[in-house]
């Protein structure tokens, strides 16, 4: 069977109207020739049939239930009154299309192909000669109907199955860069896990186990391998309350950005400030996440390696995008000689939605961290 949704279409309704014209047409020839003889109180009654009929179709197929059932009757009613009244047989063409969309391809081949030899047969005894042509219009005109009609079919199903698959191929793709997200959040918390927490770990525990070997012989050394213990795990404790913070990131739901930004460089640098260019505007969640982790990252790099006394952070709204820039006057670096886990983390997600990301440093000359994001990159 065909799609049950095919006479909701324009191409439907436009065989739909042609065959209500056409039915009215043929009524109009018939009352011009024959005029309210014997026959025309039975030919009113099958015009009228036939025509309730086709309505249910129509209405049928347009609810979205099984309507192809209906068409018997209305071939069957069709054909009693051509056969009464050979003036209508100019309504077969909209029938062989309600064939095409009614029956599978097969079945609408037979089927056109016996309505079309039996509307050339009426068409040649209305016309009162035997014309070859008269004849035969009706087959051509069936064939080139089923075999266009199918080919638009296919066509359509086609399309709808690359649709299909496209739509699939950019779930599995938004899937994929999920995926990829969570995979480089894990990794970048594992090298800060590693980085800090761990190797203090390790280096308190060496300190604390030289000092067991040392306790029972007299001297200062035991008592300095127990201090540098104790200041290795106040580090790692600050280090792992970094990483605490970093992982309860402010709400975005109960706050505007800028004041989640602030408070992101604020649990890390009590002194920093915020400026806001721009009339502020609604962010998709992605870039305000986005924005909201660099910052974390970036202003914790300015802890624990800047030794700044200003630190600020700028954020911009372009017509088409936003900016983030996070500077510091610390001792700096040299670009081109560090490229830390957390540099390159924040310049994957900036890239990932579509945007630039730069680093501005040099050796005691501070540090700029530089993000613009389309406001569209999220999609």
């Amino acid at each position: 069977m065909q799609d049950k949704s095919a006479f909701r279409r324009p191409i439907g309704v436009a065989i739909h109207l042609s065959f209500y014209v056409l039915l009215a047409a043929s009524t109009a020839r018939y009352l011009t020739y024959h005029g309210f003889g014997d026959r025309w109180v039975v030919i009113a009654s099958l015009v009228a049939v036939l025509a309730a009929l086709y309505m249910v179709v129509v209405v049928t197929s347009r609810r979205g239930a099984v309507w192809q059932p209906w068409v018997w009757p209305v071939l069957s009613t069709w054909v009693a009154l051509v056969w009464l009244a050979p003036s209508f047989a100019w309504t077969a063409f909209p029938i062989f299309f309600l064939c095409t969309r009614a029956f599978p391809r097969w079945l609408a081949f037979l089927v056109v192909a016996a309505l079309a030899v039996f509307t050339g047969i009426e068409f040649v005894s209305f016309s009162g000669r035997t014309e070859w042509a008269v004849f035969l219009a009706p087959l051509c005109t069936g064939a080139l109907i089923v075999l266009a009609y199918g080919q638009v079919e296919r066509d359509s199903a086609e399309r709808e199955r690359l649709l299909g698959e496209l739509v699939t191929a950019q779930s599995r793709l938004a899937e994929t860069e999920r995926e990829a997200g969570v995979l480089s959040e894990r990794e970048r918390l594992a090298r800060e896990i590693h980085d800090t927490v761990t190797q203090g770990l390790t280096s308190a525990l060496l300190h604390l186990e030289a000092a067991e070997q040392v306790w029972e012989q007299p001297g200062p050394r035991a008592r300095e391998e127990v201090h540098v213990a104790t200041a290795s795990l106040r580090e790692n404790l600050a280090q792992t309350r970094d990483l605490v913070h970093y992982l309860s990131s402010p709400d975005l739901e109960t706050q505007t950005l800028e004041a989640a930004l602030l408070a992101a460089a604020r649990g890390y640098v009590p002194s920093a400030q915020l400026r806001v260019i721009g009339e502020p505007a609604p962010l998709p969640s992605a870039v305000e996440h986005a924005l909201l982790r660099i910052t974390q990252s970036a202003v914790s790099n300015i802890r624990r390696h800047a030794h700044a006394q200003t630190v600020g952070v700028t954020l911009t709204y372009l017509p088409d995008a936003v900016a983030l820039d996070i500077f510091d006057d610390g001792v700096g670096f040299d670009v081109g000689d560090r490229s830390g886990f957390g540099l390159t983390a924040m310049r994957q997600r900036v890239e990932a939605l579509g945007g630039t990301f730069s680093v501005e440093s040099a050796p005691g000359e501070g540090t700029v961290v530089a993000a613009q994001v389309p406001v569209g990159g999220a999609a």
